[in-house]
């Protein structure tokens, strides 16, 4: 309508706009470009390849790939793309006053290890033995199959030690494999202790327990599985990017094994090369 009435009656830009009591500013108002098109995909390629990782593991990985935005732009791009997922509420707990649980100083200090299950898609039943290291959170094993006995367990804890050496302490829940006498003699053998947690008490275990989760989340509860071969190729990728792309918050936003390597003078013991 401006254009039409100043090539009409030969009037300003600035009189045409006040006929039609619009400001100038709004006329030449021109949006800017999208700019957030570099985010936008980098955000959709992280999210799509780890679709249960929420904003804060997500903005962390921006940052380890060199990424400088700042993280109310990132978000509110997050938020734009409808990624943000449903805060959890808490539950209430009764007023408790619990133990803090013993962070390890070195490596191989004390491995925590736990059971898991879940099923195949056309029924049978599988498990996990998963084994973690303290120190540095990192996953040392993810042994599958349908069947785990106490002599698995250990020929499955020789495979660990043979690269990384024997821990000094191994935290255990009180199921039938790990109260077994086969894991009794190896442990005396090897001069590991068995530290037992009490029962009904998981978060004795919390660290094991906590990546658990993690792992329930990221690859049992992601995936349909037809055959252990599926289960297996899937949790050494996951493991993979565990140790080494994963950043921790508690470990400083750092990978296990970057957090390793910032502290070799006191892990002589492990086979650096």
């Amino acid at each position: 309508m401006i254009a039409g009435l100043r090539e009409q009656y030969q009037v300003s830009e600035r009189r045409a706009c006040r006929v039609l009591a619009l400001r100038r500013s709004v006329y030449r108002y021109r949006p800017r470009p999208n700019r957030d098109g570099e985010i936008i995909k980098l955000l959709l390629e992280l999210a799509h390849e780890r679709p249960e990782q929420g904003f804060g593991k997500l903005f962390k990985r921006l940052r380890r790939l060199g990424q400088r935005w700042n993280h109310k732009r990132v978000y509110r791009v997050y938020c734009g793309l409808k990624l943000n997922k449903r805060r959890k509420g808490k539950r209430r707990l009764p007023t408790r006053n619990p133990a803090p649980l013993a962070v390890s100083q070195t490596m191989n200090e004390c491995w925590s290890a736990d059971f898991m299950s879940d099923a195949l898609w056309d029924g049978p039943r599988f498990r996990t033995f998963n084994v973690v290291d303290d120190f540095n959170r990192e996953a040392l094993t993810i042994e599958v199959d349908f069947n785990l006995t106490a002599q698995r367990v250990v020929r499955v804890l020789e495979r660990i030690a043979a690269t990384r050496g024997y821990p000094l302490k191994l935290r255990l829940d009180n199921g039938p494999e790990f109260i077994a006498v086969a894991l009794a003699d190896w442990a005396e053998q090897h001069g590991v202790t068995l530290e037992f947690i009490k029962p009904g008490k998981p978060m004795q275990n919390g660290f094991i327990e906590r990546f658990n989760r993690s792992y329930r989340e990221a690859v049992l509860d992601m995936f349909v599985f037809q055959s252990l071969s599926e289960v297996r190729e899937q949790t050494e990728k996951w493991l993979k990017d565990y140790n080494e792309e994963r950043p921790h918050e508690s470990l400083g936003h750092m990978t296990p094994r970057e957090f390793l390597l910032n502290h070799k003078p006191e892990v002589s013991s492990y086979d650096w090369t």
